[in-house]
């Protein structure tokens, strides 16, 4: 499985962008239960931001983007995507996308890192004040 995340980009405070993150399956098909989107800034741990459950649409939302961040997806396109509205300077990082093999199923989507088996190589997303 391969995940190519786009859509960073640099956006003054108060705007929005969309992310996307596009999994690729060679042989067999897309078998994940969900997708999430973490980010990272240098100097601190990776934190969850969201996720979204392929088959139900399912959300997740750590609190920080609750109210202003939206993850959807488009199982048949197999991509994920983050509306991230009034993005303010604490929302700068790198985002990453990741999917798990398939092997459990979650009420809803779950937040840890190691639930995850597959990661893109990230998007910078930079937000000027």
């Amino acid at each position: 499985v391969q995940l190519v995340e786009s859509g960073g980009g640099l956006v003054q405070a108060g705007g929005s962008l969309r992310l996307s993150c596009a999994a690729t399956v060679s042989g067999r098909p897309l078998a994940s239960y969900g997708m999430a989107w973490f980010r990272q800034t240098p100097g601190k741990e990776r934190e969850f931001v969201a996720a979204v459950s392929w088959r139900a649409g399912t959300t997740n939302y750590a609190d920080s983007a609750k109210g202003r961040f939206a993850a959807s997806r488009d199982s048949a396109k197999n991509t994920a995507y983050l509306q991230m509205n009034n993005l303010q300077s604490e929302d700068t990082a790198v985002y990453y996308c990741a999917t798990d093999r398939g092997q459990s199923y979650y009420v809803r989507p779950p937040t840890r890192q190691t639930d995850y088996d597959y990661w893109g190589r990230g998007t910078q997303v930079t937000v000027s004040s």
